[in-house]
């Protein structure tokens, strides 16, 4: 996407069908969260120690082990049919849940209850490729990012609001003398027909959703072929063809698998070391979670407006790792409240960009089954990690072995998303550190094709550059590097995976027949003409080299511009007698992008027209 065609909520939501999607978003989340956290309150006022865990992974794994059964039909569902009426009618089935539910709270059947837990899973299974699939089909490639932000937010604040209001309103009728589970179940059981009327709001808003589906699929589904497993195994080979959407599925998965973990284990630790007994501050600091979620989906659609910013996944891993190793060494739950907040924010880093991702590179025709695969491999391993969590609360291990196990998990998921999108996360870093001291603003960003090769040219003002171009481009671009700072040990790596072009007197012809070779795949190549970066703001002569670059490619060269908005900082020479400095003020740096010219353009009128740039651009 280009950068001066950035999405805003104005034109995100002016989208027709887009505020109903939400409402609906909204109230399946808010609905399902509803009966599981009156299930969990209830298990935590009855059991103590490794019971209490068991109990409560248990309850994850009702709600897992649909995902998974339903594989293959929910996939075909949301393939074969409008995926506006597969949320439409599975919100009657669960119209019909909420009621059995409410049947079972009232006669203190929690047996039933905890069983109705898996039926109403069984509703979101169905449901959620749809839900996923229809952000593509409403939004569009062009708002994906930010229809992705829009969804894990309004998501995250339905659980969180769930999480909020039926504690409370769980502990407002609870009382100390209630000691069974049926008593319990009893006296709340008005609660569940706040599920029904939710469910009857959510079947409305889903039967005004628009129908975005183009072409009917002709699809057939085979019985047979379904307990026979050929289904799965076709469906699975789908999702897992393209290795970048296999990768980003099994990054979600771990991620996934430590989120349940944690939250499954976090009741019985504060319970047991910190002493916590109230259920309304042990689920509101793991609400927290979702509020930080909310913040750090807003963070990604503002670090995403360019392109689908997959280096936030990576810098998002380091955080959670870091939070997770650090919980069992905190012993109070405001610091826990601030440490479970972080945790959200950086969930969404990894979140929405691999969401997105997922489903940008996914054909429409299989979209649907792709999520859904995305959904079972996800839930296989969440659940064969609850699995693990009950195995171990059963022989004895502790809330803290635990956390320290997930650590170690999380260490794997850095690992795995750095050994994919090492130079993005690199370049994201960068770019977060930039922003702290500059702001950046782009112009002429549509001047760059989006498929032909292209030669970047333009003028040197600080040591930061290279980010600066970058930070506008989806397309990488391959800078070309002096030798002696592409050697640097820190930072060699890096410059290697990201493509960096060495350059050096002894083997300057190598450097430019290399940057012909880029080209001719189709690259962008970007070389500072000059030479130098400016150590008194002159845009200095042009030397050359570039000239010797072989213009038998398909492509063109864009000139460049970057203002004098970065004069003074430390990151660049020059520094202006005048130059205002603030802690509390950042730069401004504005970047021109011309018009496409010859590729046969000479160093002299290249310079005339980076000068002409600066003439028309800096009096402005």
């Amino acid at each position: 996407m280009k950068a001066n065609n950035m999405q805003s909520k104005e034109k995100i939501f002016a989208i027709t069908g887009v505020i109903n999607y939400i409402f609906v978003v909204f109230l399946n989340a808010f609905t399902d969260l509803g009966h599981k956290i009156i299930i969990q309150n209830t298990i935590f006022k009855v059991y103590d120690g490794s019971t209490q865990i068991v109990l409560t992974a248990i309850v994850n794994a009702l709600v897992l082990l649909p995902f998974i059964l339903v594989f293959s039909p929910s996939g075909f569902l949301a393939d074969r049919f409008p995926k506006n009426k597969i949320m439409e009618y599975s919100a009657i089935f669960a119209i019909v849940i909420t009621l059995g539910i409410t049947y079972a709270y009232y006669h203190g059947y929690f047996i039933f209850a905890f069983v109705m837990t898996f039926l109403l899973s069984m509703q979101s299974a169905i449901y959620g490729p749809a839900k996923y699939g229809y952000i593509k089909e409403l939004f569009g490639e062009k708002f994906l990012t930010g229809g992705n932000s829009i969804v894990q937010a309004t998501t995250t604040v339905a659980i969180l609001g769930g999480i909020i209001f039926y504690t409370v309103l769980f502990e407002n009728m609870y009382d100390t003398s209630l000691v069974t589970k049926s008593e319990i179940l009893e006296r709340i059981a008005p609660l569940g027909w706040l599920l029904v009327i939710s469910s009857v709001i959510e079947w409305y808003g889903a039967s005004t959703l628009p129908n975005k589906i183009l072409v009917a699929s002709k699809r057939t589904f085979n019985l047979k072929k379904y307990f026979r497993g050929e289904y799965l195994f076709r469906n699975l080979k789908t999702a897992t063809r393209k290795r970048e959407i296999f990768h980003a599925i099994l990054a979600l998965s771990l991620f996934w698998s430590i989120s349940q973990v944690v939250l499954a284990i976090f009741g019985e630790y504060a319970k047991d070391q910190l002493g916590v007994l109230n259920t309304i501050y042990v689920q509101g600091v793991m609400a927290l979670a979702g509020v930080g979620i909310v913040f750090g989906s807003i963070m990604v659609a503002k670090l995403s407006k360019e392109y689908i910013n997959l280096g936030l996944a990576g810098i998002g891993a380091v955080m959670v790792t870091i939070l997770v190793f650090c919980i069992p060494f905190v012993h109070s739950m405001v610091l826990m409240s601030v440490m479970f907040s972080f945790f959200g924010i950086f969930a969404s880093f990894i979140l929405v960009p691999l969401s997105a991702r997922i489903q940008f590179l996914s054909a429409n025709a299989h979209l649907g089954t792709i999520l859904a695969a995305n959904n079972f491999i996800q839930n296989i391993f969440m659940f064969s990690f609850l699995v693990l969590t009950t195995l171990f609360a059963y022989f004895g291990m502790n809330a803290i072995i635990l956390f320290y196990c997930m650590g170690f998990v999380g260490i794997y998921l850095i690992y795995l998303l750095f050994h994919n999108y090492m130079t993005e996360t690199f370049f994201t870093t960068m770019k977060l550190f930039s922003l702290a001291r500059h702001r950046y603003e782009y112009f002429g960003v549509q001047n760059i094709p989006d498929e032909k090769a292209v030669l970047l040219l333009g003028n040197h003002v600080s040591w930061i550059d290279w980010i600066i171009l970058q930070l506008a481009l989806k397309r990488r671009i391959n800078f070309m590097m002096d030798k002696e700072i592409y050697q640097w040990k820190f930072f060699h790596a890096i410059f290697k995976k990201g493509e960096v072009i060495p350059l050096s007197p002894r083997a300057f012809k190598d450097a430019m027949h290399e940057a012909y070779k880029r080209l001719q795949n189709r690259s962008i190549v970007a070389i500072f003409p000059e030479g130098a970066i400016s150590v008194d703001g002159a845009i200095k002569p042009f030397h050359r080299g570039y000239e010797l670059i072989c213009s038998d490619y398909d492509g063109v060269i864009i000139p460049f511009y970057i203002d004098s908005g970065i004069f003074g900082s430390k990151f660049a020479k020059y520094k202006p007698a005048d130059a205002k400095r603030s802690l509390f003020k950042r730069r401004e740096v504005k970047v021109y992008f011309g018009e496409p010219i010859s590729k046969e353009t000479k160093s002299e009128e290249l310079e005339k027209i980076i000068k002409k740039m600066r003439e028309k651009y800096e009096t402005k």
